[in-house]
């Protein structure tokens, strides 16, 4: 399928999910987070949902890396430039939506894309592959694209993985996982 064709169909699938489904699903990832090979690193990228949007409620991946002790990383996204700033989360942190409703740190102390170990990436759809549909305005591209060569790319979904996406550009970057509430695709 066409990424237009999957950004429509998933963002309608998702419109059918009630609030504790969302839950009950986000918990069931959280879960799923805990048994992958990466809790030997430091830095850990993670997206705060958009409520409007049913996004992953990525709440219980946050208490699980604060539970672990790890630094835990969060953007700020700048439309005018297409680019993401990176700021570290901490208990002094203020959260505010932005015009998008995207919750962002208002302020924080600000961190490098070479410290970030692992990205816990949003997006609508993704394939066998490893190749993801986003909103479409490449903000993770970009982002992913300035990280370390070694820093683990993984998607949280609801649904399972398409066959193939049909129209993935060079720039694209694959993930390394992807984590639904059954599964766990290595790539």
């Amino acid at each position: 399928m066409l990424k237009a064709d999957l950004r429509k169909k998933y963002k309608s699938l998702r419109n059918t999910l009630s609030m504790t489904q969302i839950d009950n699903l986000s918990m069931a990832i959280a879960n799923q987070v805990l048994k992958l090979p990466i809790w030997e690193h430091s830095f850990y990228h993670i997206f705060l949902a958009i409520e409007e949007q049913k996004e992953v409620n990525t709440d219980y991946i946050l208490n699980i890396l604060s539970g672990k002790d790890k630094h835990i990383v969060i953007s700020k996204s700048d439309f005018e430039t297409g680019l993401m700033t990176n700021f570290l989360l901490t208990d002094n942190t203020v959260i505010k939506k932005n015009n998008y409703n995207i919750p962002e740190p208002v302020d924080s102390i600000e961190i490098s894309n070479e410290k970030i170990n692992v990205v816990f990436i949003p997006l609508l759809a993704f394939d066998e592959k490893g190749n993801r549909v986003g909103y479409g305005k490449g903000f993770y591209d970009r982002f992913l694209a300035n990280c370390k060569p070694e820093t683990i790319k993984i998607g949280l979904s609801f649904f399972e993985a398409e066959t193939e996406i049909n129209d993935v550009f060079e720039s694209d970057i694959r993930l390394d996982f992807c984590v639904t509430p059954e599964n766990i695709y290595r790539f």
